[in-house]
């Protein structure tokens, strides 16, 4: 029983703290950042409750960026056109043998990341104004 608990802190801790650095690096890289760190900070915080006074914070600083990124048609479009714009990128990476880095590993990124900022888009929009 006692090894179950010590596998399952290090894949929280493994897992938690991935989505945190990652979430860190979209702060400042396009992409969805503060939910990461949220993510991050909620995996951690089951293991590790000294952490749990900074999951409120960063929830709420996390629904606030959600709520702005569709509160304009302009920004609603910005968004749309990046994920248009994602997915092409993902599928020249993978179709044309020239651009640095080509292959399926970058074009597979590329796409999933067109696909992640459409879904957060469309899960920001039906929580608009929660």
């Amino acid at each position: 029983m006692r090894g179950k608990k010590s596998v399952g802190r290090v894949v929280a801790l493994v897992a938690g703290t991935a989505l945190l650095l990652v979430g860190a690096a979209l702060l400042v890289l396009p992409g969805p950042g503060l939910l990461l760190v949220l993510a991050g900070l909620l995996v951690l915080s089951g293991q590790f409750p000294a952490l749990a006074r900074y999951v409120d914070p960063v929830r709420d600083r996390a629904m606030r960026a959600a709520e702005e990124s569709v509160s304009s048609p302009w920004r609603v479009a910005a968004s749309l056109l990046t994920a248009a714009a994602l997915l092409a990128a993902g599928v020249v990476w993978a179709v044309v043998p020239g651009p640095p880095f080509g292959g399926w590993a970058t074009a597979s990124g590329l796409i999933v990341s067109g696909f992640v900022l459409l879904a957060l888009l469309a899960w920001s929009r039906r929580n608009r104004g929660r």
